[in-house]
């Protein structure tokens, strides 16, 4: 067995060479969502987050979060390979750590004309609402039931 690290050196997992096919285990540490425009996706997320990125250009934009996740903003016109899908297909989920939260980040989002798609409302798997960025991709703010 060997054992891999990331260049930051963090464990990203093992490869197993035991048997003929590799096997890798790892944790995803990056999200990448491909934007029109990454410097005005920059300034969104700056403004969503209350941080600045820590890499912005023309082309790219990167965000380290507080919990490790890191948020990068690709041109969508330079990524290599091409990138097909547009904003949607997914969504950055946000846990918060009350249904209160919920409501109060909802409200300061709205202040900030944020584009709602759903008002807080209480579903099968707690309190959330949903929101989208400048190039249609979710933003899910939620918080569990408690048990």
């Amino acid at each position: 067995m060997l054992t891999v690290f990331g260049s930051m050196g963090g464990y990203l997992g093992f490869v197993n060479k035991g048997d003929k096919a590799m096997t890798i285990t790892m944790t995803p540490t990056m999200t990448i969502l491909y934007v029109e425009s990454p410097r005005t996706s920059a300034a969104f997320y700056a403004q969503l987050f209350g941080l600045e990125p820590v890499e912005t250009s023309d082309t790219f934009a990167l965000f380290a979060l507080p919990g490790g996740l890191v948020l990068g903003l690709w041109s969508r016109h330079t990524v290599e390979p091409r990138a097909l899908a547009l904003g949607g297909g997914c969504e950055l989920a946000i846990r918060a750590p009350s249904p209160e939260t919920v409501d109060a980040l909802h409200a300061q989002w709205q202040t900030q004309e944020v584009s709602m798609l759903q008002p807080p409302q209480d579903m099968e798997f707690g309190r959330t609402f949903t929101a989208t960025d400048p190039d249609g991709h979710r933003i899910r703010v939620f918080t569990p039931p408690a048990s």
